[in-house]
């Protein structure tokens, strides 16, 4: 399973209307159908009114499908697999989506920062934050593509998620790319902070633009300006579209990742995204 750290949340359910008539004696095949229909009835206690059945046609709806499940257990199972994949079908159009939507944000916005080849026939997008332990371990995962493949073009994005000191830092970090076009000290400051020990946070951030040779006074300037602000605003306003709720996330192409994948995993959606398959 990916890692990541995220707050927890929840989805609400929805049911589509159903319609039903009345019970009569059936064959098996029909009760069997009688089973299924059933257990969406259950599944969904909202989609038909209680006063649709009897009480004695709930009772023999509730029998039948108790019956049919205890002696077919691999069809819950089943069940769970399909919707599953028909979940992560709609996830996954829904993502394509948003990346078209807002593709010019995500991949060449001018408040980004932008290492490797700028002109890459594949750009690789991550969303982190500086307090995040999985950023921590999946940084070396950036850094070896970072290395390996000259056709890769890499933006970061900082996605402060949690909590005050992550806004700091994040702020720190934009204020730093403010005035290093090159991204090069911008790499260095990310380097050394995200892959310090301790809380990150405003103080502990500046300390590293300082270590990283930044203009100090500039910077404490720029924490204040409308760019950092506009930067965090435009970063969040990306991963709420795209659904992201934990860090790190990517985006590769036209796929969405939540999560650490790991060095192949990562290099399988770049290859993916690159000639269509896992492996060029």
């Amino acid at each position: 399973m990916p890692m990541t750290s995220r707050p927890m949340t929840s989805r609400p359910m929805t049911s589509r209307p159903m319609t039903s008539r009345p019970m009569t004696s059936r064959p098996m095949t029909w009760r069997l159908t009688a089973a299924a229909f059933a257990a969406l009835v259950i599944a969904s206690p909202l989609a038909v009114r209680a006063d649709e059945f009897s009480t004695p046609q709930r009772g023999e709806i509730e029998r039948i499908v108790r019956e049919y499940l205890v002696s077919h257990p691999e069809v819950l199972q089943e069940a769970m697999t399909e919707l599953d994949k028909r979940q992560a079908a709609a996830e996954t159009e829904k993502h394509k989506a948003a990346i078209k939507q807002y593709s010019k944000a995500i991949f060449s916005s001018p408040r980004q920062v932008v290492l490797g080849n700028p002109d890459g026939n594949v750009t690789f997008v991550e969303f982190f934050d500086y307090n995040c332990g999985y950023c921590k371990h999946a940084m070396s995962d950036m850094l070896t593509l970072l290395q390996d493949d000259p056709k890769l073009k890499v933006v970061l994005k900082e996605f402060p998620v949690l909590g005050p000191g992550s806004v700091e830092a994040a702020k720190v970090a934009v204020a730093v790319r403010m005035q290093d076009k090159t991204g090069k000290k911008y790499l260095e400051f990310h380097k050394e902070l995200l892959g310090g020990r301790g809380q990150a946070d405003k103080a502990r951030a500046l300390a590293v633009a300082k270590n990283v040779g930044m203009d100090m006074t500039r910077l404490e300037k720029d924490l204040d300006s409308p760019e950092v602000k506009a930067t965090m605003e435009e970063n969040f306003k990306i991963a709420e579209a795209l659904g992201l709720n934990g860090t790190p996330s990517y985006v590769i192409g036209d796929d969405v990742i939540v999560g650490a994948i790991g060095l192949a995993g990562l290099q399988e959606k770049i290859n993916t995204s690159r000639c269509g398959k896992p492996a060029c």
